[in-house]
């Protein structure tokens, strides 16, 4: 059964187009994928982004846990802050990609909606029963305001105490009457916010960033142009470009893989790969031809040559104006500049290795 977020309404309200994604309906656009994304480089954006997963570690020996899941240093985080991390296996694949976030002594993690089920039973089964894990997912609400205008409409809704919290950085606020939980984080390489609060009266939030933006040019984003502005920015999207077959030094997540850190699940795997070469890599790659790349697409070194790899995420950039595409190659065809083909559609067009992001412009600081 398809679930439902708790702002459906609004959103059809709105005129969205709503579609299934990851079991939930979800609004993939309003006003057309192009002017959304536009709207978040050039203004602000609201998305509403509820069926992400949220789970807890609660009390004191939440921190040690959470860090022998994944690979990044979560015994270095203070409270209020956060960090990007996968969680792997022990063969070193991602089982997921999530946010990490020290709440005073617990630690929160955001998974994938499509994960969350999977995560839980993951981080159960990975921790002493001592450590309580919640998983409040059906219960939380997650906007993310994203742009550079961002600051400009919380100052407008009474909330611009918020820019002095810093990147990567969360706290406190009562809004609207609920208390919420802020972090200075997105998914799009704008400045931005994402908020977490009970589901109970999600409408409020909404309708007052809404109501305090709309006048400075901001809409309502789907998740189709969600898609666009992450895949300008080369952020990995989990089921496309990573999964638990694909490793995080393979993905170019290697800054995230604290090696000298004390165990964690998948560390062993991830030294002897490291030691004895990667036997592939994700790469950026930008259309030479005018073409628009998809999930799967083969990639070639030449015009019928041998398939060496395969395309992972694909779109037209509607920043940049080209097609652009992630995909796993050998190392040896990685280098930035190397010319190779990518079959779209029956017809093999040629691209080029581009070092990520795509997109340079970004307002976050």
């Amino acid at each position: 059964m398809v679930k439902e977020i708790p702002l459906v309404q609004t959103h059809r309200e709105l005129g969205a187009r709503l579609v299934e994604f990851a079991g939930w309906l979800m609004p993939i656009q309003y006003a057309g994928l192009v002017e959304e994304h536009k709207a978040v480089r050039e203004a602000v954006g609201l998305f509403d982004v509820s069926l992400m997963g949220e789970i807890w570690f609660r009390g004191p020996s939440g921190v040690e846990a959470a860090d022998r899941l994944v690979t990044n240093d979560v015994s270095s985080l203070e409270p209020g802050a956060s960090l990007y991390s996968p969680m792997c296996n022990e063969r070193g694949g991602i089982v997921d990609d999530v946010l990490v976030y020290r709440v005073g002594e617990d630690v929160l993690f955001v998974v994938n909606a499509s994960n969350t089920d999977k995560d839980f039973e993951w981080i159960r089964s990975h921790c002493d029963k001592a450590v309580r894990i919640e998983n409040l997912s059906a219960e939380t609400v997650q906007l993310a305001l994203q742009g550079p205008k961002t600051e400009e409409v919380l100052a407008t809704v009474g909330l611009g105490g918020l820019a002095s919290v810093g990147h990567n950085r969360l706290t406190n606020v009562n809004f609207q009457g609920k208390d919420v939980l802020v972090a200075r984080t997105g998914y799009t390489g704008e400045d931005g916010f994402e908020f977490y609060y009970k589901r109970n009266g999600a409408d409020r939030i909404w309708k007052a960033l809404f109501d305090a933006g709309s006048p400075l040019g901001l809409k309502p984003i789907g998740l189709g142009a969600r898609d666009t502005l992450r895949l300008e920015m080369g952020y990995c999207l989990y089921g496309n470009d990573i999964d638990d077959a694909t490793t995080p030094l393979e993905a170019g997540l290697g800054w995230t893989v604290k090696l000298g850190k004390a165990g964690f699940i998948g560390k062993e795997a991830l030294v002897g790969e490291k030691a004895s070469g990667l036997k592939r890599k994700l790469v950026g790659m930008e259309m030479l031809e005018n073409a628009i790349p998809r999930k799967g697409c083969p990639v070639a070194t030449d015009p019928g040559a041998r398939e060496i790899g395969v395309v992972t995420s694909g779109t037209f950039s509607p920043s940049l104006h080209k097609g652009l595409a992630m995909g796993y190659v050998p190392p040896e065809k990685s280098i930035v500049g190397t010319e190779l083909s990518i079959l779209v559609r029956g017809k093999e067009c040629k691209a080029r290795v581009t070092k990520l992001p795509f997109y340079k412009c970004g307002s976050r600081k």
